[in-house]
């Protein structure tokens, strides 16, 4: 009979040392965190930004952060939904989603920051490479670095849409062309006009099309809220370009109704204040004492 060794004894348990809840939820990458937030130290505290890009089943999200001690702070934010104002009315989750996402928020910081008229971005958006020149008689460019948390960075992913919409809005992010629709691994080279295709959602109206002649239960289905909103696989692109016109023309968010929302929840007691949990309490002394003199009788 062979002989077992005991490797977690009481020794290991000792200097177990468990991981961060978020490594143990599985929702945060320390070692990319790390990356991205570690500062040095000759910078005298400045801020080191970056583009968080997360992309859920519906929608797009896009903010600028900068971590602290305490923790993240979010500068400005864009989220997909909101681009139902400047025209886009379906499809809030593609490649074109991302990009206008990405655009719309590098917008918005600059604005916020008083960069926006220095750094105008790229208004010729044919897919090719961009990035952010310094001008000689003004502010430097704003710079951050791209967050893509979980996601998979495969050439094509659509988190690189957010980062091209806020570079072409005016952001400096070091990239390069790689990650991008249409990059040949073997040529080393990007396809441009494959790029510009997908920012304006040109495969998303070629394959309506398709799914049109092919089978038209399944079209129904798949591009309901395209057909809800009238909008035919024609129409995609000239959406988009109307989406990303409005969003340079005014990136603010459009002001509320100002309608209070009822939050009072049927059977759920209302909160007390400190003065009137200390009369309950004494109401319940007062009761019991009252009780135990009755019985003593």
């Amino acid at each position: 009979m062979g002989f077992v060794k005991v490797v977690k004894n009481k020794a290991y348990y000792m200097r177990y040392q468990v991981k961060f809840r978020r490594r143990r939820q599985g929702k945060t990458d320390y070692q990319q965190r790390k990356g991205l937030v570690f500062q040095d130290k000759n910078k005298y505290n400045a801020k080191k930004y970056r583009l968080v890009a997360r992309i859920s089943n519906k929608y797009v999200t896009c903010q600028i952060v900068y971590s602290t001690i305490t923790g993240d702070r979010v500068v400005e934010a864009a989220h997909s939904k909101e681009l139902t104002a400047f025209g886009a009315k379906a499809g809030l989750s593609n490649y074109a989603a991302c990009y206008a996402t990405g655009l719309l928020c590098a917008r918005r910081v600059l604005k916020k920051l008083k960069l926006d008229t220095h750094y105008t971005g790229n208004d010729d958006i044919n897919g090719e490479y961009y990035e952010v020149e310094e001008v000689d008689d003004g502010p430097r460019p704003f710079r951050c670095y791209l967050d893509v948390g979980l996601a998979r960075t495969s050439t094509g992913a659509r988190v690189f849409g957010c980062l091209k919409g806020a570079v072409d809005g005016g952001l400096a992010i070091p990239h390069g062309e790689n990650r991008f629709p249409g990059f040949d691994a073997g040529e080393k080279e990007l396809d441009a006009e494959m790029h510009a295709s997908y920012i304006f959602g040109a495969h998303v109206g070629e394959y309506m099309e398709y799914m049109e002649e092919e089978d038209k239960s399944q079209y129904d289905l798949l591009f309901s809220q395209y057909i809800k909103n009238g909008i035919g696989a024609d129409d995609v692109k000239p959406m988009w370009e109307k989406t990303h016109a409005a969003i340079r023309a005014n990136p603010d968010r459009a002001k509320g109704d100002g309608k209070k929302h009822n939050t009072v929840v049927k059977g759920r007691k209302k909160r007390l204040s400190r003065q009137q949990r200390q009369n309950k309490t004494v109401q319940k002394l007062a009761s019991f004492e009252h009780k135990m003199a009755q019985s003593d009788e």
